[in-house]
């Protein structure tokens, strides 16, 4: 993908999550959407559909999939005033409607193109299991001094905005942002270095360290990226 592609999508992706965290939005909402986004441009060609339409209708069709109460109306002005900064709040009138309509025919379009496969295996619910069992073989003490939870979720929050949820299975993920941000904390699983089994293999057997190392410098490319957008 080239890197003009590359800045548009996350261009698209903080537009889909801010929308989202203005709905309030739960995080898998939000995942889902972001998948679906990702999904069909990685068989689509950009130049072809508009991106902020089908990250749009994305957020729309996850609100349904994930049976998220938030109103079409809403989620059409959210992401209006998110994409138009600058202009007045969308009133009820031809553009209105028009949008409504694009975004509801885009919907049954989306589903076609994905041939109906929109339910996803997200890495939250790994996530979790795996920060209860992590928490029990810290020091209590030492595991509250540090935010490990928050950086690992705030690290699989914004891998979302890569196509990583394409191309690695969930617990691979969910692995990897608890790795990052052990790391980023500078803290070693207690006794790991003389465990005969390595601790993310605990969790899933068939990860390598090489895996985890390539999501987490994927993550990092991410940020770095990010870093290189104009403001």
């Amino acid at each position: 993908m080239s890197d003009s592609k590359s800045r548009v999508h996350f261009r698209v992706m903080k537009y889909i999550h801010e929308s989202g965290m203005k709905l309030h939005l739960h995080s898998i909402p939000i995942a889902t959407a972001s998948t679906i986004y990702h999904k069909f441009f990685r068989e689509n060609d950009l130049n072809t559909y508009d991106p902020f339409l089908i990250g749009a209708t994305s957020l729309s069709l996850a609100c349904k999939i994930e049976e998220e109460n938030v109103r079409l109306r809403d989620i059409i002005n959210v992401c209006y005033r998110t994409l138009h900064k600058n202009k007045a709040p969308l009133e009820i009138g031809d553009q209105f409607w028009a949008l409504r309509e694009s975004i509801a025919s885009c919907e049954l379009f989306l589903l076609r193109a994905l041939q109906f496969t929109v339910v996803f295996d997200h890495p939250h619910k790994y996530l979790c299991h795996y920060l209860k069992a992590l928490s029990d073989w810290f020091d209590p003490q030492q595991w509250e001094r540090y935010p490990i939870a928050n950086t690992a979720w705030a690290f699989l929050q914004d891998s979302y905005h890569s196509d990583l949820c394409l191309d690695y299975q969930s617990k691979h993920i969910a692995i990897s942002v608890l790795y990052l941000a052990l790391l980023c904390h500078g803290l070693e699983v207690p006794f790991h270095k003389y465990a005969r089994k390595k601790w993310w293999h605990v969790f899933s057997k068939d990860v390598t360290l090489e895996t985890i190392q390539t999501i987490t410098t994927k993550i990092m490319d991410m940020y770095s990226a990010e870093n290189q957008l104009p403001r």
